[in-house]
């Protein structure tokens, strides 16, 4: 059954618009677009387009889990359906995984993620337009929706589409955790500076930012924190100056919050390139980049298969 969604002239119009003005542009002229038109989104209403089928105050899950997706990654959504992202409780902790989309102009792309909706009922999406430069508006939405309809849970995870979670792994971590509030980890970025090379696609300015270093932060490749600091991020994200690149500005967001990063494992186990799969190799990361969905079934079968066996080189 598709479900119809009504949308205003205006949307559409910037949507056609902010495109054929996209073409035009120079990058330099891109970001100043890109800054003014989510300043725009985050004055318009607060509803959602799409939201996922749960109810948080009756069965709440230990572990939310919020992919970053395009409307078009079709085969990853489906992947990680089918492996890592599977409702599931394990030790019995219940990890539910959800998708974080923005809106498109293109009519077959609204119609797979209305389907999509309607089949899964997995997936968060609001109006404004899914591009790399929106993935801050992208994130907040989800710890919007966590701050609203999913408090109960205990830990909440965001990641990317490519990207191979070991959720075994991961709640046996969680789970040794005393302390499940104002915590916050992942690969560990402490003393990194803004790349003022205009050419990289991490480029930022000295108007974007005018500071030589940024507060600790974590790849957004795939971080975990608290429910609680999903929450206080989304508040006070509304103070803090906006910033394009989604992981420096959660981390600054923690920074107002006076929360720092901290490790989770005394071993590496947040990966934010790519890891050669060997199952017992994987059982004791938490994150591998750069997969495809037809590797993450594979690995994921291989995963699971090899927890039984023992694993000598794994100290």
């Amino acid at each position: 059954m598709i479900i119809k969604k009504k949308v205003s002239v205006f949307t559409m119009a910037f949507a056609i618009v902010g495109l054929s003005i996209f073409s035009m542009l120079n990058y330099t002229e891109i970001l100043s677009f890109c800054q003014e038109a989510t300043s725009i989104f985050k004055r318009k209403d607060s509803d959602f387009f799409k939201l996922p089928n749960i109810d948080c105050r009756r069965t709440p899950p230990f572990l939310v889990i919020l992919v970053t997706s395009h409307p078009r990654q079709i085969k990853s959504r489906t992947a990680i359906r089918e492996t890592w992202g599977k409702e599931r409780v394990i030790a019995e902790k219940r990890i539910v995984t959800f998708f974080l989309l923005g809106n498109t102009s293109q009519p077959f792309d609204r119609l797979i993620v209305t389907t999509e909706s309607s089949l899964y009922r997995d997936i968060i999406q609001k109006d404004f337009l899914d591009t790399y430069y929106n993935l801050t508006l992208k994130t907040l939405m989800g710890f919007e929706w966590i701050h609203k309809f999913c408090p109960q849970s205990s830990f909440v995870m965001k990641t990317d589409c490519d990207m191979f979670v070991n959720t075994y792994y991961l709640v046996e971590l969680l789970s040794k955790r005393s302390q499940t509030t104002r915590f916050f980890t992942g690969i560990l970025k402490m003393h990194d500076s803004p790349i003022r090379d205009p050419g990289s696609k991490w480029y930022v300015s000295k108007e974007e930012y005018p500071e030589n270093k940024y507060p600790p932060f974590c790849s957004g490749t795939g971080y975990v924190l608290s429910t609680d600091v999903a929450s206080h991020v989304y508040m006070v994200s509304q103070k803090v100056r906006f910033l394009k690149l989604e992981d420096v500005f959660v981390g600054m967001c923690l920074a107002e919050l006076k929360i720092e990063p901290e490790v989770l494992h005394s071993e590496p186990t947040f990966f934010a390139s790519r890891v050669e799969f060997s199952p017992c190799r994987y059982r004791k990361l938490i994150t591998s980049h750069f997969v495809t969905a037809a590797e993450m079934l594979i690995y994921w079968t291989g995963l699971e298969r090899s927890m039984v066996e023992e694993c000598p080189e794994i100290q």
